[in-house]
């Protein structure tokens, strides 16, 4: 990184490539204000912005001080210039109060690619489109052509979603020149990256900082920039014992589909409750009691069923998200305490969730912080012996005439909301002794969850193989998260939500098992639909299949336990995008359907229908067919995809040869 001061004017380069410029002909800043609309219904926001004024800053003067520079920018802003090694860190201060929209122009080059912004789920290179940046609801189909979106936004308040649509934005990314941009702030953002010569990267606010950092490799970056956010924990040993059986209806119906699959072969890691709190019905399907604390009718002694699975080498896994039912127990406690966030007159802010209305634990306030992590997370999942559960939303925190504690506006602390949410999980684990045995998985993410994120999961995919919220976007987010530093993700197999008779097929689910024993974690989930939709535990033959691919990825466990290990030591992620390890092959900047299994497998999942074979592209010489034992070199080439058998290969000679070889030979058909 070298820093460059001609007169008035500021550039900032990497070896011969230019990341900033600022010259009067050429400003890399412009502010200015306006004033955005957003209107939420059921976490799908539409926000829309009216710019009253834009104008580039002009540099003003420049003061070389012993920290670096401190660049005076007319009355809008003042600029510290800090630099350590190849970190350069711009720190902001504003002057003028009226700013409230702020854009960087970071220089670009035709042929570069860029990749993060949060987790991204339709595409990994962002070049030649913009992301804006706004935790919400991923939406349902999330393409403008299909059926599903289109009826899903008519007649469900715009919830059909789009490309950019995500649970977890975050304004940072990595150029495939080496270097990583992140954006310390919270406000809403649109990082643009159609433009050939500049990325433009918009923030209704003013940044506290900007911090740009270069590397020599990928690797070497990730590990740079991981060490700046934050690294997942290492994922528990129990978890890579089987499958995590996602089932519900009591304990009756939840634990004899366990033995059910037990007796049918399936290798059982856990079971996961989701309605350990309770149902209810609504016209979106089957849904929870947002009340966090044991369902006694359905689970009538779940503490000691669950001692009961633990006797047996089998966790127990439940459900919780920061919000509490109106009317339920827990809620009333909270009203007693003070928990919930306000409106302006005081009275308790109510969002509508899908006809239940739920107030919303206020994370700012230290007391209800500590009630919640104290009271609901600690006393009525850990202290009762619960080993996980799925830490739901956190993207749901309304903008409109609500008050938090802090004082903070809403439009602020919305992007913020899903690490404070993760962090409050973290906190009750840890404090309880439990962090590296309990684990939950959220969906929601901001900056800063790295840390206190144990799993990811990619949200509520469609049950299908749609191209923009099928099977594929699973692969799209979790590489793009791995770029910001959460390496270690995984789905609900067979996907999520079913709507307007879009059902699961055998297909479908079998497809997503046979990707899903190639990640780190396995897990089932029975859909919002569960009665009409396909699942696994209904048909002999699909149990079979299912028990197959478990075995497969029990056999993986000292491999996947050791990329689960770097993960956490060194911020690389379980999975891989091909680039990673091949930076001199240009092809593998673009692929987004495969993905590099550590550095010594590839996956490339078949992601659409009725396919008996798939086309790989091999970044290098010396690639084995696992099924077959054929070997392959680099380019493309066309294997063999029978529902079982996704295509995976391995490097020759590769450390992890020989516990392929064994997979191929208990399991090749």
């Amino acid at each position: 990184m070298q820093i460059i001061r001609n007169g008035m004017e500021f550039v900032l380069k990497k070896g011969e490539h230019t990341i900033l410029e600022h010259t009067k002909a050429n400003p890399m800043i412009y502010v200015g204000y306006g004033k955005e609309t957003v209107d939420m219904y059921r976490g799908n926001f539409k926000i829309e912005d009216y710019v009253i004024e834009r104008r580039p800053v002009e540099i003003t003067s420049i003061e070389e001080t012993a920290e670096g520079l401190t660049v005076e920018m007319g009355d809008a802003l003042t600029m510290a210039v800090k630099q350590d090694g190849e970190c350069v860190t711009l720190n902001f201060v504003q002057k003028d109060e009226q700013i409230n929209r702020f854009w960087l122009r970071v220089r670009a080059d035709k042929d570069e690619h860029c990749y993060g912004c949060g987790e991204q789920m339709s595409y990994f290179d962002l070049r030649g489109r913009h992301f804006p940046l706004w935790t919400g609801e991923p939406g349902v189909g999330r393409d403008k052509t299909t059926y599903v979106t289109w009826r899903s936004d008519v007649e469900n308040g715009g919830a059909g979603g789009d490309y950019y649509n995500t649970n977890y934005p975050q304004p940072t990314f990595v150029s495939s020149k080496r270097y990583y941009v992140d954006v310390d702030c919270t406000a809403y953002a649109d990082f643009d990256f159609r433009d050939e010569t500049f990325h433009e990267l918009q923030m209704w606010a003013v940044p506290a900082s900007v911090r740009i950092e270069g590397a020599d490799t990928f690797v070497e970056l990730l590990e740079k920039l991981t060490a700046h956010l934050g690294r997942q924990p290492e994922l528990p040993d129990w978890i890579y014992n089987g499958l995590i059986v996602g089932v519900q209806g009591g304990n009756e119906r939840s634990f004899g589909l366990v033995d059910k699959s037990i007796e049918n072969g399936i290798k059982v890691a856990a079971v996961w409750c989701q309605d350990w709190c309770g149902k209810r019905v609504t016209s979106f399907g089957k849904r929870l009691q947002w009340d966090w604390h044991f369902h006694e009718e359905m689970y009538p002694d779940l503490p000691g069923e669950i001692q009961k699975l633990h006797d047996r080498g089998i966790r127990f896994m439940g459900y919780i998200n920061p919000y509490l039912v109106q009317g339920g127990k827990l809620y009333q406690e909270g009203l007693e305490k003070d928990v919930f966030a306000k409106k302006a007159d005081g009275s308790i802010y109510l969002v509508d969730f899908g006809e239940f209305y739920c107030g919303v634990i206020d994370f700012t306030k230290p007391e209800a912080y500590e009630w919640f992590k104290d009271e609901v997370i600690k006393k009525h999942s850990i202290d009762i012996g619960i080993d996980g559960w799925m830490a739901d939303f956190g993207e749901y925190l309304p903008t409109d005439d609500i008050v938090l504690h802090n004082g903070v506006s809403a439009m602020i602390e919305h992007n913020h909301w899903p690490a404070l949410w993760a962090k409050c999980n973290y906190d009750a684990v840890n404090e309880s002794g439990k962090l590296g045995d309990v684990v939950y998985f959220m969906r929601a993410g901001a900056t800063g969850s790295q840390k206190y994120c144990t799993l990811l999961w990619n949200g509520d995919q469609s049950v299908d193989l749609s191209r923009h919220d099928g099977l594929c976007t699973t692969i799209c987010g979790t590489l793009s998260a791995g770029m910001i530093g959460c390496g270690l993700n995984h789905s609900d197999i067979g996907g999520y939500t079913s709507l307007f008779d879009n059902l699961r097929t055998k297909e479908v689910f079998l497809r997503w098992t046979e990707m899903a024993a190639f990640t780190p974690v396995m897990r089932t989930h029975e859909g919002n639909r569960p009665d009409t939709n396909f699942q696994y535990y209904d048909d002999a033959d699909c149990m079979a299949e299912t028990a197959r691919l478990v075995d497969i990825h029990v056999m993986l466990m000292p491999y996947l336990k050791e990329l689960v290990a770097e993960n956490a030591a060194r911020g690389i992620p379980v999975q891989r995008p091909l680039f990673l390890h091949n930076e001199a092959d240009e092809r593998s900047y673009t692929e987004q359907f495969e993905y590099l299994l550590g550095e010594d497998v590839l996956v490339a999942p078949v992601w659409q229908e009725a396919q008996t074979d798939r086309e790989v592209y091999l970044p290098s010489d010396g690639w084995i067919h696992l099924w077959s034992g054929a070997e392959y070199g680099h380019g493309t080439c066309t294997v063999p995809a029978p529902i079982g058998s996704v295509p995976v290969f391995y490097k020759k000679g590769s450390k992890v040869a020989g516990l392929m070889e064994q997979i191929r030979a208990k399991h090749g058909k």
